[in-house]
């Protein structure tokens, strides 16, 4: 057996063995329920067992206000609001698509395909606290009254939309007063700081903001790992948007006037932001394993019985473009001319944000008029497939021309075998005197990877498409990687297909290699990627083949047609000399006779 044989048995059984590890060795992601993070450990908060929820922080001791919880209903959020630290004990978002994405083996993808069931997805909290830690919403000053962030607050529900909380410590009394708007996304907060000393008092007013992390439902975007879905704490300050990841570096820092503030998790958004435009202020990022916290710090003075009221807007919830670039808007109390904090900058396209958008564009018009996103993936394809055909049905011309001229080709190699130089010279004279670019297949290709990447990154940064079916059960979520692995074998085996149609420009042994080694190299890429995006390919793959089949039956007809053509010539050239002949003769004859006549 030739060693090209070899190599290929030998890359189908790494494929085969790469498999069985992801189906019977590899992770299979977090249990059925949601798992708790791990706690701190602290004097005031024991960490919970890991069936319970994790609780609020234990507060400095007062002994004066008793603990409570109020929750507020709203029809897209669920706010759970604690008096001890007067912040939020929950903000678990509504609805089937507001839920955790889990981690599927091939196994438990296999499960889901032949039973119809789907694994338990927990809804997402954009709040949960740490134990031991600031609630979300805390404030604390600092200075020389400091003001503790673990508080107690004597809660007064004001109406089915508000709450008003109130506290004193060390000559300030606080009052925090909360108005939600209608579906609980946005609301606005406002902080009233009074001395009630007989000193000014100066420091720094800090509005906390934190999300206890699960690392089972995380994961790190990588080559062959797909989109990840790392949480971030983030704060937006000038232009600039300053996130932290859980990669083990110290809390940063960063000053200048603060935009908005909060926790980034790659769909979901919690944030809070100045109604009254950006503050100068500092902005403090921290990122562990389970823990994402920022913390927005305001200088102060207040003189003895003044009191300095800070306004914010809120946003919790999914990060939809729209409802991020309208936010202020919807936030109870806000002026019209609110300044715009742009929150929609967290959905970050980065270099490929121009292509994104054409194609969500087109994706959200397919959207709306067929009701399924991976229709609309199609969709797109089709569009995209249009768009290239002048540059496609060039390069499939260019394609058929390089095939017949293969055999001369070979002939070439055959006589120039031992001058791999002149073998080339001869090569490229061929291809000028048949006017053939032997690059122009790859064009189209090359002219696709921009798109392949755009679409990529905007299944990645995109809600409108999270959590969204294609054919239920087997592909639940375009924005998560083909469980069964079907979408990416199909995708392999139409690649082979249209390898098999392109010319071959290189030896037997290198053709194999481009026919069969490559695709199976690509699709073990992009197994772990989401499966719209292999839609999409395999889309585009069945679509040259069908436009090279239809070409090669035109080319094919054409070329019949010439033939026919290259038989008249000669019959129409000797009718044509025939005719010629005979009127000439006539003119000689009719020359003759005037003469004769003379």
């Amino acid at each position: 057996m030739d060693s090209q044989k070899r190599m290929l048995i030998a890359l189908g059984l790494s494929f085969a063995l790469t498999l069985a590890y992801m189906t019977f060795f590899a992770s299979k992601g977090p249990p059925s329920q949601p798992a708790t993070p791990p706690a701190e450990k602290t004097e005031q908060a024991p960490a919970p067992t890991p069936t319970q929820a994790p609780s609020a922080p234990a507060p400095v001791p007062s002994g004066q206000v008793p603990m409570r919880e109020v929750d507020r209903d709203f029809s897209v959020v669920h706010y759970r609001i604690a008096s001890r630290g007067g912040g939020l004990a929950g903000a678990e978002l509504q609805g089937q698509k507001m839920r955790e994405q889990v981690h599927l083996s091939f196994r438990e993808g296999l499960s889901q395909l032949f039973t119809g069931k789907e694994p338990f997805r927990p809804q997402v909290d954009m709040a949960i606290p740490v134990p031991g830690q600031p609630l979300p919403l805390a404030v604390s000053i600092s200075g020389s009254q400091p003001l503790s962030e673990f508080l107690d607050y004597d809660v007064e529900s004001t109406g089915d939309r508000q709450l008003r909380m109130v506290a004193s410590q060390s000559g300030w009394e606080v009052s925090k007063a909360i108005e939600w708007s209608p579906d609980g996304l946005n609301f606005s907060y406002l902080i009233a700081v009074k001395n009630v000393g007989s000193q000014p008092a100066s420091g720094e007013l800090g509005v906390h903001y934190l999300r206890a992390i699960n690392p089972a439902l995380e994961e790190k975007p990588s080559f062959f790992g797909g989109v990840g879905n790392l949480s971030a704490a983030e704060c937006r300050v000038g232009e600039d948007l300053r996130k932290s990841l859980p990669d083990d570096k110290p809390p940063a820092e960063h000053r200048g006037p603060i935009n908005f503030f909060g926790v980034d998790q790659q769909y979901f958004l919690g944030a809070l932001f100045p109604l009254d435009g950006p503050r100068d202020g500092r902005c403090t990022t921290t990122a562990t394993p389970t823990v994402r916290s920022v913390v927005a710090h305001f200088p102060i003075q207040v003189m003895p019985g003044q009191t300095v009221v800070q306004r914010f807007g809120a946003y919790v919830g999914p990060k939809e473009i729209d409802a991020l670039t309208s936010a202020p808007a919807h936030v109870p109390g806000a002026a019209a001319s609110a300044a715009a904090p742009h929150l929609e900058k967290t959905v970050d396209f980065g270099i490929w944000a121009f292509i994104c958008n054409v194609l969500l564009f087109f994706l959200k018009f397919f959207y709306r008029n067929v009701g399924n996103w991976g229709v609309a993936i199609i969709g797109l394809t089709f569009v995209v497939k249009v768009a290239l055909m002048p540059l496609t049905h060039k390069a499939m011309v260019s394609g058929e021309a390089m095939k017949k001229l293969q055999p001369k080709i070979e002939e070439i190699r055959r006589k120039y075998a031992q001058d791999k130089e002149r073998q080339n010279l001869e090569t490229m004279k061929l291809y000028q005197e048949a006017k053939v670019n032997p690059l122009g297949g790859c064009l189209p290709m090359l002219v696709q990877m921009p798109v392949w990447i755009a679409l990529f990154t905007t299944l990645r940064n995109s809600y409108e498409i999270y959590g969204e079916p294609f054919i239920p059960p087997i592909w639940v979520d375009l924005t998560y990687k083909d469980p069964t692995y079907i979408l990416p074998l199909l995708l392999c085996v139409t690649m082979i297909v249209t390898q098999k149609l392109q010319p071959q420009m290189m030896d037997a042994a290198q053709a194999r290699v481009m026919t069969y080694v490559m695709p199976v190299f690509f699709t073990a890429i992009i197994l772990n990627y989401p499966a719209g995006l292999s839609l999409y390919i395999f889309t585009n793959n069945v679509l040259s083949i069908v436009q090279q089949y239809g070409l090669k039956k035109y080319l094919e007809k054409r070329g019949v047609s010439q033939k026919i053509e290259n038989r008249e010539q000669p019959r129409r050239e000797r009718k044509e000399k025939d005719r010629k002949e005979k009127k000439d003769e006539r003119q000689r004859s009719s020359l003759d006779g005037r003469r004769a006549s003379r």
